[in-house]
């Protein structure tokens, strides 16, 4: 996306995946995180979101995301990059985003200040500045129990005069829903178990962190029931049900991270005080994903399933 392009006509339809930072002795490892990028490319990810919650953003320097950012963008082909951009400190977002605006991101995923608990005044402040901060395209996040505040409906809406807030990436299902009849204010679904009803509502976007995890089925399940598909869209998402149960039994990324590295693709690492996934919820998983439907031949995921029973041997479980 040139530096130039319009926000109004940015829109992030289909799956973008937050995806995780992969680490390998406490540095970003940047050749997993280019398998990783080109992987979910493969399997029909429209594009990642990278350093929000599940991306540890709040652990790594911006000299590190840059730098994994680069790496990504080594591909040719590489997906647009969404990136998580949040903070106590408003200034301090802005600065950041000023300097991560040399990477030329399709935009940023930004939450309401934390721990302040600011009004619907102070929250609406908060996202102007960082809108003159950048032409590039916004979306908001609601997220209040990360934040500890909610935004409320009409502030969001008020939000979407800016003409580079441009979607919300909404967790609460009735939330959600709303969002969607008003239509005043596009809204992707933040909450992985909404999955089908967002979809089957007319939904036409969604940041789900369960989508590390066979991305080719949640795109398939996304696919049906834009397509009206509705008994085909349910039994895929009954069958992904229990995966997305797992996936935040424990803190997020942790159980994410923990199903790639069985699958050989990262190293079971996380930077503290965010800790790995216990070894029981490790076995539920490799249970819970070896039950899922069948790749399809075609795709290249197939290809790295036949080494997923060799590679969850040699993790810790």
């Amino acid at each position: 996306m040139s530096a130039t392009v319009s926000a109004t006509a940015t829109r992030f339809d289909g799956i973008w995946l937050p995806m995780v930072t992969p680490l390998r002795q406490g540095r970003v490892d940047l050749r997993a995180a280019q398998r990783l990028a080109s992987r979910y490319r493969e399997a029909g990810v429209s594009g990642l979101v990278l350093f929000g919650s599940t991306g540890e953003g709040n652990l790594l320097t911006l000299s590190e995301k840059i730098e994994m950012i680069h790496a990504i963008r080594d591909d040719a082909h590489a997906l647009p990059i969404m990136i998580g951009a949040g903070g106590v400190d408003t200034n301090g977002v802005a600065a950041a985003i000023r300097r991560l605006d040399t990477t030329h991101p399709a935009g940023y995923l930004v939450p309401p200040p934390y721990y302040l608990c600011p009004s619907q005044a102070g929250i609406m402040w908060h996202y102007r500045q960082i809108a003159w901060a950048t032409d590039r395209p916004l979306v908001l996040y609601n997220i209040p129990k990360r934040t500890g505040v909610q935004m409320t409906v009409e502030t969001m809406e008020a939000l979407a005069s800016c003409p580079t807030i441009v979607a919300v990436k909404e967790c609460h299902p009735a939330v959600l829903q709303t969002l969607r009849q008003r239509g005043r204010i596009a809204a992707l679904c933040g909450e992985d178990k909404a999955l089908l009803a967002h979809f089957s509502a007319g939904g036409s976007g969604a940041i789900p962190a369960s989508a590390h995890v066979r991305p080719d089925l949640f795109v398939r399940m996304m696919r049906l029931a834009q397509a009206g598909h509705a008994d085909a869209a349910r039994e895929l998402h009954d069958a992904l049900s229990p995966l997305i149960r797992l996936l935040f039994a424990e803190p997020n990324p942790a159980p994410v991270k923990k199903a790639l590295a069985m699958e050989g693709l990262i190293d079971d690492e996380l930077r503290m005080p965010l800790t790995p996934a216990s070894r029981a919820l490790a076995t539920r998983l490799q249970r819970v994903i070896a039950r899922l439907p069948a790749p399809t031949r075609n795709t290249a995921s197939a290809a790295r399933s036949a080494d997923y029973s060799a590679a969850a041997s040699s993790v810790n479980i």
